[in-house]
C-alpha cells in the first residue's frame, strides 16, 4: 500500500481498516516509521528480502499486514509473497505505483514510456532500450546504483541522456533533481529511488527486427550471420511465453534474439565448448538477456532434463542420433529448425526431410569483393535449412 507524507491519514479506508484490524504489521523501516501510534506488534522486514518470507509464513493464521510501496504487483514484492500462500490467505490493496507517481511528476504518458524494475536486476537489462528519444522510468536499488547507471550510459555513448532522479516519491522526504549522465555528480541520494531517462547520444541503438548486427555479439567465428539469423528466427517464429532450445549455440546469437523477441520468452543454450559457453554468457549479459539459461556439454546428455521446448534450433553438433532423440521426446507441435553448411550435415537434413517431411531450403548469399581494379560477387558457403513441426 502506498504511504505518503501524512502517514496513516493518506491511506485508503480499506488499507487503514486492515492495519487497525491486524495483530501484526510487517514492513521496511521507512514504512513503519510513517505509521505512528500502532497498537499491534510490528516486525521490520529484513534484508535480503527473501529472509522475511519464513518470518511471514510463520505467522500463518494470525491477521498480518505487509506494507509495500505502491502497487506491489508491478516490479514489486506482491507476486513473491502471494506465491508462498494459498489464494484464500491473502488480499492486496494496491496504491499508486512508483511509475505512476513518476509519470505524474513529469507529465509523461505511461503508455509510451518503458518501465523497468532494476532494483534487483542488472543495469545491462537497459541495453535493448537505449535509443535516442526513448523515455524510460527505472526503479533502482540505491544511490550507488544511480551513479552506476550514469557510468553505464556514458560507456554506451549515451552520456547526453537526461536523468531525473526521483527520491522518496509521495513521502515526507520527496526530492526531484535533474542532470545529464555525463555531468553526474549528485550525492546523498536516498532510497527508495527511481530515475527517469530521456535517451540521447551517439551510441548504437539495437534494431528491433530479427537479424541484429553481427558486431553486437562477441564470437570466435562460430556465429549465424545476420541474414541467415533473420531467416532462422523468422522460421522459428518466437511467440510470447514460448521456450527455445538452442543446441550447438556457438555465440548464443539465436537464443539471445529469441529472448529479445518478447520479455516472457525463455531459452536454453547448449554448447559443448566451454570457452564458447562462457562467451554466450558474456553476450547474454551485455545485451540485457541475463535470463538465458546456459548448459555446457553434449546436447544428447542434457535434453532429457531440460524444460520441454516449443521450438528447437540446431546450429551445431547435428547428428542423426540427435535428430532421432529430439523426435522421440518432443511434444506434438514442437517446431524444429536446423541449418547445415557441410555436405555431411546437408545429407542428414535431406534424409530427415524425406522421412519426416517439413520444408527444405537452400540459401546462397553473395557480397561484392575486389578483383584487381574491379569488383565481383563473392559467394559465401550456401546454407541448407530444414524446418518441420513435430
Amino acid at each position: 500500500m502506498g504511504l505518503g507524507e501524512d502517514g496513516l491519514q493518506c491511506l485508503l479506508p480499506a488499507s487503514l481498516k486492515a492495519i487497525n484490524d491486524a495483530q501484526i504489521v510487517m514492513g521496511a523501516r521507512r514504512h513503519l516509521s510513517l505509521l505512528n501510534g500502532l497498537q499491534c506488534e510490528t516486525i521490520e522486514w529484513p534484508v535480503p528480502f527473501a529472509d522475511g518470507l519464513p518470518i511471514l509464513i510463520a505467522k500463518r493464521g494470525t491477521p498480518t499486514v505487509v506494507l509495500a510501496s505502491g502497487n506491489p504487483f508491478w516490479f514489486g514484492a506482491g507476486s513473491v509473497i502471494t506465491g508462498e500462500l494459498d489464494v484464500d490467505e491473502w488480499y492486496a490493496i494496491p496504491g499508486p505505483s512508483v511509475f505512476a507517481l513518476a509519470a505524474a511528476r513529469l507529465g509523461w504518458p505511461l503508455e509510451t514510456t518503458r518501465c523497468l524494475g532494476l532494483h534487483a536486476a542488472p543495469i545491462t537489462r537497459l541495453r535493448p532500450h537505449l535509443s535516442p528519444g526513448q523515455r524510460l522510468i527505472l526503479t533502482l536499488r540505491d544511490g550507488a546504483a544511480v551513479a552506476e547507471l550514469a557510468d553505464y550510459l556514458c560507456a554506451q555513448s549515451f552520456g547526453e541522456s537526461a536523468m531525473t532522479i526521483l527520491e522518496s516519491l509521495a513521502g515526507p522526504n520527496e526530492k526531484i533533481r535533474q542532470i545529464t549522465a555525463d555531468a553526474f555528480d549528485l550525492t546523498e541520494i536516498t532510497h527508495p529511488v527511481a530515475v527517469a531517462l530521456t535517451i540521447a547520444g551517439s551510441g548504437a541503438a539495437i534494431p528491433v527486427t530479427t537479424g541484429k548486427p553481427d558486431d553486437i555479439f562477441e564470437n570466435d567465428g562460430q556465429i549465424t550471420k545476420h541474414p541467415i539469423r533473420a531467416l532462422t528466427l523468422s522460421t522459428l517464429g518466437p511467440r510470447p511465453s514460448e521456450t527455445l532450445w538452442d543446441l550447438g549455440a556457438g555465440s548464443g546469437s539465436i537464443a539471445i534474439e529469441w529472448l529479445m523477441a518478447h520479455p516472457s520468452t525463455q531459452a536454453w543454450a547448449v554448447e559443448i565448448n566451454e570457452n564458447r559457453a562462457a562467451l554466450i554468457r558474456k553476450n547474454a549479459d551485455a545485451l540485457g538477456q541475463d535470463r538465458l539459461n546456459i548448459v555446457t556439454g553434449d546436447a544428447r546428455d542434457h535434453i532429457q532434463s531440460l524444460p520441454r521446448p516449443d521450438a528447437i534450433f540446431i546450429g551445431g553438433g547435428l547428428t542423426n542420433e540427435l535428430l532421432e532423440d529430439l523426435w522421440a521426446i518432443c511434444a506434438p507441435q514442437t517446431r524444429i529448425v536446423a541449418n547445415a553448411v557441410t555436405l555431411e550435415t546437408e545429407a542428414l537434413l535431406t534424409q530427415a526431410h524425406a522421412q519426416k517431411g517439413g520444408t527444405l531450403m537452400r540459401v546462397e548469399l553473395s557480397e561484392p569483393a575486389p578483383i584487381g581494379r574491379f569488383r565481383a560477387w563473392k559467394a559465401a558457403y550456401p546454407v541448407v535449412q530444414w524446418s518441420v513441426t513435430r
